[in-house]
This record gives structure tokens, sequence and C-alpha cells, in this order.
């Protein structure tokens, strides 16, 4: 995939992850769909295999689960580039993409997250923090189901009829999850499996 870039695009980028670090309660996994709407549907600067691809590779590899957001950067970049097999033109923009997203991402966040906690830390006790912190929690959890509806339909190929299967699939897992105790890595060894056999 190519994409032509100019330079008010790569500060919209910015722009765009700088309002999203301010969204990202409980980690930039649940910003996934707004992501989405923006670099696939709206831009059209990477296809849905790509991101869900981003999302899947990053959650699966060892290290901070906001590498996802470094990957749909590096994606930008390269297609912005030509394809990786533009050679050093192609990757100068996948790291340029790259850092754009992380810096725009984690920035404004971790700031605010500094002061808040220093802030909230010497106040724990007031009613105020208390309430703010349990009025956050049905927040996350609807910010994490809308994250899994975008992944799970980026496998449906466009106007065709939903896979049942993986929403089975899905569902399974997400029984497990929530009742069981298995370790999460079980399950993606257990997704990778049928991936090689070609179930997803």
């Amino acid at each position: 995939m190519t994409i032509v870039m100019q330079s008010h695009d790569w500060l919209a980028l910015l722009g765009q992850y700088l309002m999203l670090s301010m969204l990202s309660i409980s980690g930039a996994i649940t910003t996934v769909p707004d992501m989405h709407r923006y670099l696939v549907v709206q831009n059209a600067w990477l296809t849905d295999a790509q991101f869900s691809s981003s999302v899947a590779i990053a959650q699966a590899a060892p290290g901070p689960n906001v590498l996802f957001v470094a990957l749909m950067g590096w994606n930008v970049g390269i297609n912005a580039g030509g394809g990786i097999a533009a050679g050093p033109h192609a990757w100068a923009l996948g790291l340029l993409g790259l850092t754009i997203t992380m810096v725009g991402i984690m920035l404004p966040s971790t700031t605010l997250t500094y002061f808040a906690t220093r802030w909230g830390h010497r106040n724990r006790t007031r009613r105020e923090v208390r309430a703010f912190k349990q009025g956050m929690a049905p927040v996350v959890v609807g910010l994490l189901i809308a994250t899994g509806w975008v992944l799970a339909t980026g496998n449906q190929a466009g106007g065709t009829a939903p896979a049942w299967h993986l929403w089975l699939l899905a569902g399974a897992a997400t029984v497990v999850v929530w009742r069981t105790r298995l370790h999460l890595l079980w399950l993606l060894a257990a997704g990778a499996l049928l991936g090689v056999l070609g179930f997803v």
C-alpha cells in the first residue's frame, strides 16, 4: 500500500495522538476504536489487516502494550515511503511515523499522570478522590468492550456476512478469561495454533 503524506498530514497525526493520549484511560489500548476510525476509515493510511496486525503483534510480544502505537506509526510511515521494499527512505519515514505516534500518545498522559498521581496520593482520603476512582471503572470497561468490537469486526471483508466462528471463538475466550485462572499465554498459543490451521 502506498500513500501520499504532506507535512500537514504528519502534524495532524501528531495532533490526533496528542488528543488520544488524554483519552487513554487505563492505557492506550482503550483508544483503538478511534485510532481505527482515524487511520483506516477516515484517512486510509492503513489497511484493516495492517491495523489488526499491529495490535495483535504488539500484544503478543513481550513488553509494554503501548507498542502497538509504535507499529501503527511505523506502518503509516512505511506506506508513505512506498512500502518496505522501497529502502532507506521508507524506513526513515517509518521511524518518523513511529516517533510521532509514540511522542503523541506518551507525552500528555505521562505528564498529567505524574502530577495527578502525586496530588491524588497526597489527598487519597478525600471523598472526591475516592469517588473519581470508583467512577472510572465502568468507563474503562466500556472502552475495552469497544476495542474488542473493533478488533473482532476487522476480520470481516467489507460487506460479507459475519464470520460467526470468530465471534464464537471471541466469546469462548472471554468466558475463559472471566471464569478461570488460565494464563493468557495459553490463549495466545491456542489462537496462534488456530491461525496456523486456517481457522482464523
